[in-house]
């Protein structure tokens, strides 16, 4: 019988065998389901230290790899409202690049010298200064790897400023109401349109050539009273002037509007458009690809203006951004 690790089987050469009427039975039989469990423990214990081995092997992999990164950004400092380029510098055999930047996923762009990532983000308005995480996530041959970085926001002050416009923009009518209802809707549609890839390429141009003569952030207190925040960069262009398409993209709006007058969107891709507002006349429509410098529009004073400008705005991902800021920013090549 088995007593615990006291068993012995029986040598081979004194087995012994019995003949029944069921079928042949010989004594060392007994051990074959001791040698099976011993082989299956075996098996197993090395199952597992293989398994160890590749785990430490990977982790090892991809400290190396979280060591190795370096996350850059333009502009180096940041505050609420700012337009945001990450950069990033992975070791040899990263294939992909994917974020989370505050509450936002964005995905990364191959640069074309291949030595590294970047990215085009943003900062809301209501974004409170403190150190926030900015999450990255590759993809190698030997697995996947995560860094964490923290990244600060710094306090930002914008101005306030008086404008006087006619009455019918700050106290509509019943019938201007409808009509604002209706472009809301529009620009509700057209906001949730976007291309899955970047449509941009290198660095961002000025809509015109003119002076800037209103800043984003800026509070407008029309007639009076504080009813909106100014959203945008305003440039001093006359009547006529030639506007100009920041980047490369795609036309998703070119109509006249109540308070946004002539009109019109450009889809950059992954959630970023250009708005160009208070034109006098187009010159591209709807689902014309453009390139960046060329002139779709001649500005005007139409919609809600105090006189003949150009209004230019900048959505992220439903978030409004500094325009100056993306102007500024050196785009990798």
């Amino acid at each position: 019988m088995w007593i615990g690790s006291s068993f012995k089987c029986a040598p081979h050469s004194s087995r012994r065998e019995s003949v029944g009427t069921i079928g042949t039975w010989n004594e060392n039989d007994s051990c074959l389901p001791w040698r099976e469990m011993r082989q299956k423990q075996t098996i197993h214990r090395l199952f597992i230290g293989l398994l160890a081995v590749c785990a430490l092997a990977l982790s090892a992999s991809a400290a190396k790899v979280r060591s190795s990164t370096l996350v850059t950004w333009q502009p180096a400092k940041l505050v609420r409202g700012s337009a945001v380029l990450f950069q990033v510098t992975t070791p040899a055999g990263v294939s992909e690049l994917s974020g989370k930047w505050l509450g936002h996923k964005i995905n990364f762009e191959t640069q074309a010298n291949k030595k590294g990532f970047y990215t085009l983000a943003g900062i809301p308005l209501e974004t409170a200064p403190g150190t926030y995480e900015f999450e990255l996530r590759g993809v190698r041959r030997t697995g996947e790897f995560r860094l964490v970085k923290k990244i600060r926001i710094a306090p930002a002050h914008y101005p306030r400023v008086a404008v006087t416009v006619a009455k019918q923009f700050t106290e509509p009518n019943p019938e201007q109401l409808r009509q604002i209802a209706a472009d809301k809707e529009v620009k509700k549609s057209i906001f949730s349109r976007t291309a899955a890839q970047q449509l941009w390429a290198n660095n961002f141009e000025p809509p015109v050539d003119a002076r800037v003569s209103g800043v984003f952030g800026t509070e407008r207190v029309f007639n009076g009273e504080v009813q909106s925040r100014h959203l945008g960069l305003d440039y001093a262009a006359p009547a006529g002037t030639p506007v100009r398409a920041i980047n490369s993209g795609t036309v998703l709006l070119a109509q006249k509007l109540y308070f946004e007058g002539g009109f019109i969107v450009i889809d950059h891709g992954q959630g970023l458009m250009s708005l160009y507002l208070h034109l006098s006349d187009f010159k591209v429509k709807e689902g014309d690809t453009v390139t960046a410098g060329q002139v779709i529009a001649e500005s005007g004073a139409s919609g809600r203006a105090t006189g003949a400008h150009l209004h230019l705005a900048v959505r992220w991902q439903g978030v409004y951004l500094d325009p100056s800021v993306i102007l500024a920013l050196q785009v990798p090549k």
